[in-house]
């Protein structure tokens, strides 16, 4: 195989390999907002002859980390032609990237996985849980807390970037695992006119609470079909309040649409305090909980010095990494609450917790508990006390959480 960069005229080509990957056979209009949204990509691809065989595309994201930003490729429409399989493809082609990476001080990639059970094996872990959520609209939404009482207005989505964008900034620094939008990012990804999975619902509405706006939701409606037996529904893509008030108003304002009777939103994040504050939790209900974020340590020293930490802390922590050999061995990690930073040096004391760097990529926004790890098998106590340091070290005030799907 021969691994290089996929020119602007192979871009039919690589569409064409994702179509047959993924068992799509999509429209003109869409075939061509896919070939516009690969256009900014960093595109690899894996060539037999001159055939492309496999293909890795890059957005270039900035993600917000506990206490600041990082770059980070988010990668997409990964494919491998069903000829090809079995036979390092998609290994040549990561390996390319963390290469690419590690030569621009990228220190992390991020990507959702189509497959759980593929991206694990290349040192990705899931980072960020989301829950789904159904409530039963048919009445009005029971409360513990008063709503906040500021108008709600409609907000056009072409106005978005300008008038809810930088309040959507603001909230990334509160929550780790969130993509910064730019202005093609809400108009042609977050905001199309037609959903991509689901073309009975709406155009994106957006509501917006206060001036300044406080909190807004992004939804989209449909009506009843009888025939499938699928109610009248409002589904919520996003919701975002500086105030659990202004969230409950929200929430009852989507709960109490007309026509409809059923709101479902995807990917909630699990300390969503909607949770909480619904009065009757037969009426509020988790559907499922799923993997959303998948992040990989490109260079894990930089990552860890890179975020900023709860408490102090001082482990030597032992790092697996068959893919990126720079990551592997014993460092000594000393946080510092204080300073906000932290120190990631080689040792050659013991190991307090051995661990592979899936699992060091799944526990360092905060998403997940290391002592968990410990119990499901997957992380090496050697020191004990030495898991629970860490999670007091790793703790954020939210949970990471992820809206952003590509």
């Amino acid at each position: 195989m021969d691994i290089r960069d996929v020119p602007e005229a192979h871009l039919d080509r690589a569409l064409d390999l994702a179509y047959l990957v993924f068992h799509e056979r999509p429209e003109e209009e869409k075939r061509k907002h896919h070939r516009e949204l690969l256009m900014p990509c960093e595109r690899i691809g894996a060539y037999d002859g001159e055939t492309l065989v496999g293909f890795v595309a890059a957005h270039r994201f900035t993600l917000s980390v506990p206490g600041g930003d990082l770059p980070c490729p988010g990668l997409t429409f990964v494919s491998v032609a069903p000829t090809h399989r079995r036979r390092g493809v998609l290994s040549a082609m990561l390996a390319e990237l963390y290469a690419r990476c590690t030569e621009r001080a990228v220190p992390i990639a991020a990507l959702w996985a189509s497959e759980d059970a593929i991206y694990g094996r290349f040192g990705f872990g899931p980072a960020t849980q989301g829950a789904s959520v159904e409530i039963d609209s048919r009445r009005p939404l029971a409360l513990r807390i008063d709503p906040d009482e500021r108008p709600l207005r409609l907000i056009d989505p072409a106005d978005a970037p300008a008038t809810v964008g930088p309040f959507y900034e603001s909230t990334r620094a509160h929550r780790a695992g969130r993509i910064a939008r730019d202005q093609e990012r809400w108009s042609g990804e977050w905001l199309p006119d037609e959903d991509e999975e689901d073309d009975a619902l709406s155009p994106p509405r957006i509501v917006a609470l206060g001036d300044p706006i406080a909190g807004y939701a992004v939804y989209r409606t449909k009506g009843e079909n009888e025939d499938a037996g699928t109610p009248a529904l409002v589904r919520v893509d996003e919701v975002e309040a500086e105030t659990p008030a202004v969230a409950a108003a929200l929430w009852r304002y989507l709960a109490s649409i007309d026509l409809t009777d059923t709101v479902r939103a995807w990917g909630r994040p699990l300390d969503d305090p909607l949770f909480l504050f619904a009065a009757d939790r037969d009426q509020v209900k988790v559907t499922g909980v799923n993997p959303a974020l998948w992040v990989r340590l490109i260079d894990v020293g930089a990552v860890l010095t890179a975020r900023s930490w709860a408490v102090r802390a001082e482990l030597v922590l032992e790092v697996r990494d068959n893919r990126i050999p720079a990551n592997s061995g014993r460092f000594r990690l000393t946080t510092d609450a204080a300073a906000g930073g932290a120190r990631y040096e080689p040792t050659v004391d013991p190991a307090d917790l051995a661990l592979d760097v899936r699992d060091l990529g799944a526990c360092c926004l905060g998403g997940t508990r290391v002592v968990d790890l410990v119990a499901a098998g997957l992380v090496e106590e050697h020191a004990p006390g030495s898991a629970e340091e860490f999670d007091h070290a790793l703790r954020t005030a939210r949970l990471p959480h992820t809206d952003d799907e590509f």
